[in-house]
């Protein structure tokens, strides 16, 4: 595979430079085996890939997972390549059976767990999972700046948080002096807009953080391939297709269709394109279960739509 994403972005205020593509291994160890998982993982690396994002809780829904699979995949990868100083390794803790809380203990045995799979010294960047209201945000930013302090974890950032909350750590740990969030990993993508655009979106912009949004491609259904009548043989088909029972799905299909079409491009090419470009996004999410799936997905990152083409899309997506 050619390298097509070999430009790096800063991560917020952090020195973490990053591809413009993070790669999800949530189906690491789940709809892609080991030797599958392998294969997406080389070739995201030889075409310049470098952020590679999973969690503690991938993949326990799944028959027989109890969860971890993911990260113990991407550890023994990063062993047998040999390659640990040039990848951006992110995970994340608050979800995990057992381990669904953000209490001090809590996090730190979440820590340990993940460093031991991934085979690590230090974990990159660490989320929080999920917000925790019953654990007070003095509690856990303390916690993460003591992760931070022991050479555990490197940067902290918080997924599925509220702006209320997310101001609330940031004004803790700058009046405390304490390591603070560099990044948000909200749920964002062309037909689910309202959980980050606002408020979410104006506290990461006040205090310069990124956004890495998952559900980049709205679990599958801004590739293209969900249309009415089609059937598709996928593990998250039921959830893709939900949105073609909305006016916004088939309105906004037909947009990518047409924006596609201008460039010779894949629709999920010009989705992430158009993620890309939204204010305080530094690189979208997405996840890859075969090699073939990968070449759309970096092509995002060298895609650059005009302010037409933008406004078609955001137009078909209000």
């Amino acid at each position: 595979m050619t390298s097509t994403d070999t430009s790096r972005v800063k991560l917020g205020t952090s020195d973490l430079a990053v591809s413009q593509l993070s790669l999800g291994g949530n189906v690491f160890g789940w709809t892609a085996d080991e030797e599958q998982s392998f294969a997406v993982l080389d070739a995201y690396a030889a075409a310049g890939g470098n952020f590679v994002d999973t969690a503690d809780v991938y993949s326990s829904w799944a028959p027989g997972n109890s969860g971890g699979e993911s990260e113990t995949v991407i550890g023994n990868w990063l062993r047998s390549r040999g390659n640990r100083e040039q990848i951006v390794v992110a995970t994340k803790a608050g979800m995990a059976p057992g381990l669904d809380n953000l209490r001090r203990d809590t996090v730190r045995r979440a820590v340990e767990g993940s460093l031991r799979r991934l085979g690590v010294e230090r974990i990159d960047l660490f989320y929080t999972h999920r917000d925790d209201l019953d654990t007070p945000v003095e509690e856990i930013v303390t916690a993460l700046d003591e992760l931070v302090r022991e050479g555990k974890v490197r940067e902290l950032a918080a997924s599925n948080i509220g702006p209320e909350r997310l101001a609330a750590s940031l004004e803790f740990a700058a009046r405390e002096g304490l390591a603070r969030y560099v990044a948000v990993q909200p749920h964002y993508n062309l037909v689910s807009r309202d959980t980050y655009e606002g408020d979410l979106a104006e506290v990461v912009a006040a205090h310069g953080l990124s956004a890495v949004p998952y559900y980049a491609l709205a679990s599958g259904f801004l590739t293209g391939k969900y249309r009415p009548g089609a059937q598709v043989d996928s593990a998250r088909a039921q959830g893709a297709s939900r949105h073609l029972e909305t006016a916004r799905g088939p309105r906004v299909l037909a947009a990518l269709d047409e924006v596609a079409a201008a460039h010779g491009a894949e629709v999920s090419s010009v989705a992430l394109a158009w993620l890309a470009a939204q204010p305080t996004v530094a690189a979208p999410l997405a996840s890859a279960r075969t090699v073939e799936q990968l070449p759309a997905l970096l092509a995002a990152a060298s895609l650059r739509l005009t302010e037409a083409e933008l406004k078609l899309l955001d137009g078909a997506s209000a």
